[in-house]
């Protein structure tokens, strides 16, 4: 059996540089990108476009992502735009266009896939590949993808491959930009080592203050640590797989197929808005989640029979609701009613900062169709056949 050769590709500042497909005046600058959609660049009389600037955000957004040139002002992605507009007042302001991001995900993954069909898909802009069965040197395979990529969407990547999930995404981040990174078991302790423990998915901000109250500051130091320690301060499973990750160790396969646990819309407010004063405006939101909620299931083939809501009020309290649905349902009005139904139990104590529709315990629509003969009589009955 051949050992296993994992990749990990992550596409180069991905909303940002479909930005610069489209603005390409703007390569070599500090781009963020976030904010609402009024800011729009304006067309001018000569064709060239007039950009805001970061300095005129005003608003209570998070940095959606940022160029390589705005990162080095210290601008990341999650950061408020408040926040980044005083480490880059100069940088160049884009709202947001998921659309294109869509879009231009579907082409590289397509164009993976022609190569090497075996992809696990981890999001918009970044996918596990296993290329175990491939013939071609490791190296060979990676210039092919990167290359397919750029032809498909004129945008660089960078990629990892080693033995394991693991690694191969953190190796994707050792030479980025537009790198190519091929890691073994024995380079673990000089590349893996040095990085910080918090570089590994799963060891969060809390776990990561609590490693460095024991001296842990890298991986290579967890390596070292004394697992009896690991164990009293993080139980038994928790500081065995800590152990596991500082080595390298990872079993997890490449999954090709994927089932949703839940779909969800929501949007933050750029002002609180109070539950009785602004209903109207909560309203009109609240049935237009609903609607994409809905339009999100039935492009994915899916119903759901639990609908929940989420709400953040403006001391950051965040509250949920879910109600379990007889019958499962795409449909945007029983969505609405269902929602609706777990506002009411909600105490409205404050301004909302934040609101959230939530679809959970999915089935396919095929399923739901080879589903019991009492589910469909329940269905022929709400249909009034």
């Amino acid at each position: 059996m051949n050992p296993r050769r994992i990749a990990h590709l992550d596409m180069d500042a991905f909303f940002a540089s479909v930005e610069l497909l489209r603005y390409p005046e703007l390569r070599g600058l500090p781009v963020v990108v976030g904010g609402r959609h009024d800011w729009h660049p304006t067309l001018q009389p000569d064709g060239s476009h007039r950009f805001a600037r970061l300095r005129q955000y005003v608003g209570r957004g998070v940095v959606t992502t940022s160029t390589y040139e705005a990162r080095a002002f210290g601008v990341f992605s999650g950061m408020g735009m408040m926040k980044a507009a005083q480490l880059a007042p100069d940088a160049i302001l884009l709202p947001a266009n998921f659309e294109a991001y869509r879009h231009h995900s579907a082409l590289f993954k397509a164009a993976v896939a022609r190569i090497a069909p075996q992809i696990e898909d981890r999001g918009i802009d970044e996918i596990y590949i296993d290329l175990t069965d491939l013939p071609g040197e490791s190296h060979t395979l990676a210039v092919r993808i990167k290359q397919a990529v750029h032809a498909a969407t004129g945008l660089s990547c960078s990629i990892g491959i080693t033995p394991n999930k693991l690694l191969s995404k953190m190796a994707s981040e050792l030479d980025k930009p537009d790198g190519i990174t091929i890691l073994s078991q024995e380079d673990v302790p000089s590349r893996i080592g040095p990085l910080a423990a918090s570089k590994v998915g799963g060891i969060g901000p809390k776990a990561t203050l609590k490693l460095k109250d024991l001296g842990v500051h890298t991986l290579a130091d967890l390596a070292g640590a004394d697992a009896a320690v690991l164990q009293q301060h993080f139980g038994a499973t928790y500081a065995a797989w800590l152990q596991d990750v500082a080595q390298g160790i990872d079993d997890r396969p490449v999954v090709t197929v994927r089932e949703p646990k839940s779909v969800s819309r929501e949007t933050t407010f750029e002002r609180d808005l109070h539950p009785r004063h602004d209903r109207a405006a909560l309203s009109a939101v609240f049935t237009e989640l609903c609607q994409r909620l809905a339009g999100d299931l039935q492009r994915k083939g899916l119903v759901s029979r639990t609908i929940g809501i989420k709400l953040r009020f403006e001391d950051f309290r965040t509250v949920t609701r879910d109600l379990s649905l007889d019958v499962p349902t795409d449909e945007a009005q029983g969505i609405r009613r269902a929602a609706g139904q777990c506002l009411k139990r909600i105490e409205m104590q404050g301004r909302i900062r934040l609101l959230g529709v939530r679809a959970a315990a999915l089935m396919t629509v095929q399923d739901l169709e080879h589903s019991g003969p009492s589910l469909q009589r329940q269905l022929a009955l709400i249909d009034g056949v």
